[in-house]
């Protein structure tokens, strides 16, 4: 059974970093895409960044220059290094892996141009304030 596991989040002001990390057990990170997406309160989810099976990137346009994806195979886990954040980067942040067959709960985004499969985890809150 795929499962990913967000942490990383915190509290940070404008202009700050961090790194969220999206570990996965049930499956290796190299032979699937996962996403980055994000939910702030009283907004839908949208996508933030992802990888492919290929390790090609993607990105939104609010992240691109400032958000950085990558993976690391040795620990099965996902990064999103997050750089020069603003207040409006405050939300949940969520990873979500790619399906690779058609699914009844699976979800298409735009920003990775794939389907995800619609199983979250707890996410990890990342707030931006000054």
């Amino acid at each position: 059974q795929f499962e990913v596991v967000e942490s990383g989040g915190g509290l940070v002001q404008p202009g700050g970093s961090l790194r969220l990390s999206c570990e996965a057990s049930g499956f290796t990170v190299n032979d699937y895409g996962i996403g980055w997406f994000r939910q702030a309160p009283g907004k839908e989810r949208e996508g933030v960044s992802c990888i492919s099976s290929d390790g090609d990137t993607s990105y939104a346009d609010s992240a691109k220059g400032r958000f950085t994806i990558s993976r690391d195979s040795a620990r099965n886990t996902v990064y999103l290094q997050m750089t020069s954040l603003k207040p409006e980067d405050t939300a949940v942040y969520y990873c979500a892996v790619e399906s690779d067959r058609p699914s009844p709960s699976q979800f298409y985004s735009e920003t990775c141009s794939a389907f995800f499969l619609d199983n979250w985890g707890q996410g990890t809150q990342v707030t931006v304030f000054s």
